[in-house]
């Protein structure tokens, strides 16, 4: 029959007479991070006993057996041989307090003073901004306990806290209150100051054309407005209505672009260029409302209750005037259109259509739609006084009421479309990803996103799938590989092993943070569209 005998950590099967005694035997070594090891096998005391056993056991079967019979077999024992891990590290508040922190958010945030940090251990990083390298850091451990050594308590921080949270409450409503008073002054000594870079902007591009326009079409509605008020004409009032939606709406233009000029700051850290789509936005509803509105209203009424009309010949020569005057500042639009698609590349239409600058397409547009509509006016006026029915004049104010809601459709159009953030065209996507993708240190890209922010400016985004074989040899590049070598040489225990790994894996980090730089710096350099970018580590 079977006779088994187990012990602690050795295992041994007695076999019958016809069977070859088989011992198997394992033993179990656990590392730790210390580099210890134990032994989990047999003690002593078992092994005097299961030898002991085995011998009674042999004697037995040599008794029993033929002397004919094999010799058995060698013991072989089983080994066992297990990998050996780190401990598992838990991470909790005490590993985050290393976390780095800059000298300004430490000032701000712990109420310190700069001489307070020249005590604490400096340490310098990998700058994130492109005019600098490196620049220093401090640990978060260290400023902390340096603010409790300055202010006592957490407590005491904290009151400090909120009394200059209140300070600077109180420092921008004394700012607002004396920028008001500066205005006043202004106002009424006049402005002395030389003349800023917004008021340059009218002077060249859109806010020149923009400006030109404004005067123009307010002469024209002056004009017009008297030329009404001779002869009654519906034609007539829509034309005036139409010249004053037009300055109106290019007002709003013109403080558009002076808005778009500002810097950016924390609250719009992407800046203002969008207030131009707005104020195009905006206008084109007002052309809708005021322009077409107006002249329908107008229209309609003249056809259910039609009056004679007066002697429209100063109606005539003013018109003649507008249409000069409308057509110079189409003329001026047009040329500005076609030096920027020039020097984009486009041609005039996609210029137009893509919304590229949103200001000039509006006065472009208005003057082609004035352009037109004095045309319609001049022609159901002439009808009206060779025919003497004054349905020819309504029907004209209908008439330019349809253009100025097809122009003002266009416009709401154009500009929401900006304003939604549509793609760049597909040959410039197509050349941004092919400059990634020919970087050797980048394997693949994914989910590529291009967006047009108005007014030329462009934000990338893709995830980038790094090579990590190259970014280790570029770590290596720069470093002594001598002494590298050295460093492996002496790692004898895990402490060190994991010691070394740390140290290095760290540096191959900042190396790929560094790559991640240098291809943002590329795609700007090469693309001056592009303005911000943003690549994400796959």
């Amino acid at each position: 029959g079977w006779k088994a005998s187990v012990k602690s950590g050795n295992l041994s099967y007695i076999l019958p007479c016809n069977r070859l005694p088989v011992q198997l035997m394992s033993q179990v070594r656990v590392y730790t991070s210390n580099g210890q090891k134990k032994d989990l096998g047999s003690e002593d005391t078992n092994k005097s006993t299961h030898e002991e056993t085995l011998n009674k056991a042999e004697t037995g079967r040599q008794d029993t057996t033929n002397s004919g019979q094999k010799q058995p077999l060698p013991k072989q024992p089983i080994q066992v041989k297990v990998k050996a891990v780190l401990k598992k590290r838990e991470y909790g508040p005490k590993y985050t307090k290393n976390n780095f922190i800059t000298g300004v958010r430490a000032i701000n945030e712990f109420c310190l003073k700069s001489s307070d940090l020249d005590q604490l251990r400096k340490i310098k990083r990998r700058s994130p901004h492109d005019d600098t390298e490196t620049f220093t850091v401090y640990l978060r451990s260290d400023v902390e306990a340096k603010s409790l050594e300055v202010w006592g308590s957490p407590e005491a921080l904290a009151r400090e806290r909120k009394r200059r949270k209140e300070a600077e409450i109180k420092y921008r409503e004394n700012l607002f209150r004396n920028q008001r008073l500066l205005w006043e002054y202004r106002e009424f000594f006049g402005n002395t100051k030389p003349r800023s870079s917004t008021a340059t902007m009218f002077f060249k591009g859109p806010g020149k054309v923009v400006m030109v326009a404004i005067c123009i079409n307010g002469l024209n509605f002056f004009f017009k407005l008297l030329a009404w008020v001779y002869t009654g004409s519906a034609s007539m009032f829509s034309e005036a209505i139409h010249s004053l939606a037009d300055t109106c709406n290019q007002a709003l233009l013109a403080l558009g672009i002076s808005q778009s000029a500002r810097t950016p700051d924390p609250s719009h850290p992407y800046g203002f260029t969008n207030m131009r789509y707005i104020a195009s936005l905006i206008s084109g509803v007002g052309i809708f409302m005021m322009g077409a509105g107006l002249s329908w209203y107008h229209g309609i009424i003249g056809l259910l209750h039609p009056h004679p009309v007066e002697s429209l010949l100063w109606a005539y020569c003013i018109l003649a005037g507008s249409l000069v005057s409308e057509g110079a500042t189409l003329l001026v639009a047009i040329n500005e259109i076609r030096r920027s698609a020039r020097a984009k590349g486009l041609s005039f239409y996609q210029y137009v259509v893509q919304s590229r600058d949103p200001s000039t397409n509006v006065v472009l547009l208005e003057d082609a739609a004035a352009v037109l509509s004095v045309a319609v006016a001049a022609t159901c006026m002439g009808l009206t006084s060779l025919t003497g029915n004054p349905y020819y004049d309504s029907v004209g104010s209908l008439g330019v009421g349809t253009l100025l809601g097809t122009v003002s459709a266009f416009l709401i159009y154009t500009n929401t479309e900006a304003l939604l953030g549509r793609s760049i065209e597909p040959e410039q996507l197509q050349r941004l990803t092919e400059l990634l993708e020919s970087d050797p240190v980048v394997r693949a890209i994914h989910d590529v996103k291009a967006t047009d922010m108005g007014m030329s400016k462009v934000r990338f985004k893709a995830e980038v799938d790094f090579d990590g074989r190259v970014v280790t040899r570029s770590y290596l590049e720069k470093q002594d590989i001598e002494q590298l070598l050295q460093e492996i040489q002496q790692v004898k225990t895990l402490e060190e092993l994991e010691a070394f790994m740390l140290k290095h894996g760290e540096n191959i980090i900042d190396t790929l943070g560094a790559e991640v730089d240098r291809l943002e710096k590329d795609l700007k350099q090469r693309n001056p569209d592009v303005r911000h970018v943003d690549l994400e580590i796959l």
